[in-house]
């Protein structure tokens, strides 16, 4: 029994969790439009219906993993670039630190009167959400391989090339995918906030939406099938860095 209650504890307590609000709700007839109770969700889950959580859930992660794509694409790259040399490091981070700094929601309504209503603006939301942590974090990793490494790849006169791909980046392999797995849930977070702001479809424009109309019960519905996507989604990163780098995971990821 006590080890079927450490294989299971997770589970256990989330099932126990769902079942004391349950009972909270029901005893203290709490209003569906205030707290819904979970059966009061998985009831208004089930009358919007299976195509329709479907269209807005494929919106949802249409936008989160372009923006990822996107972020990735920039981030390594310039990390690379960072790394190399000086004069870019500092002119680029001071860039990247007044870039993270500013209040994305508060600028989201400029993207979109700039760029229009479409995908383009909620994907450039999501990349700025999302690239921060992959450049800081991998240009952290390439900078931690052992100098001495270093020192001995340049006496040989290796090309540069192949002190990034044989020294460099091995050693950034378990910083790159810590940062691959924040910036996942990052990009559903900036997926929602693209969608609050020009969307007509979503689990963030369902949310506000329901929000907006007192169906309180929808919104949590939502809001459950989000936090679903996000550790999916890091469960799929985690998989892929445990079965294509699994030297790696000795150290801290």
């Amino acid at each position: 029994m006590r080890s079927l209650l450490n294989r299971h504890a997770a589970l256990l307590a989330f099932v126990a969790g769902l079942l004391a609000w349950e009972l909270a709700c029901r005893g203290l007839a709490v209003p569906v439009y205030v707290l819904p109770a979970p059966s009061a969700i998985a009831m208004a889950a089930a009358e919007l219906g299976a195509a329709r959580w479907f269209e807005h859930t494929l919106a949802t992660l249409e936008v989160a993993l372009l923006g990822y794509a996107v972020a990735i694409a920039i981030a390594l790259p310039l990390a690379v670039g960072i790394t190399r040399s000086d004069l870019l490091s500092r002119t680029v981070m001071p860039w990247l630190v007044v870039i993270q700094s500013t209040p994305i929601v508060a600028i989201a309504p400029i993207i979109v009167v700039t760029l229009g209503a479409g995908l383009a603006p909620r994907v450039v939301i999501t990349t700025l959400i999302a690239f921060f942590p992959l450049v800081i974090s991998s240009a952290a990793g390439m900078a931690a391989a052992p100098p001495e490494l270093i020192e001995l790849s340049r006496s040989l006169r290796a090309p540069r090339l192949r002190e990034y791909t044989q020294i460099r980046l091995p050693y950034a392999v378990p910083y790159i995918f810590s940062a691959l797995k924040v910036a996942i849930t990052l990009a559903v977070v900036g997926a929602v906030v693209a969608e609050f702001v020009a969307a007509e479809r979503g689990l963030g424009y369902l949310i506000l939406f329901a929000t907006s109309s007192f169906k309180v019960p929808v919104a949590f519905a939502a809001l459950a099938i989000l936090v679903g996507c996000s550790l999916g989604l890091y469960g799929a990163i985690a998989w892929l860095h445990r079965r294509l780098f699994p030297w790696s995971l000795v150290a801290p990821t």
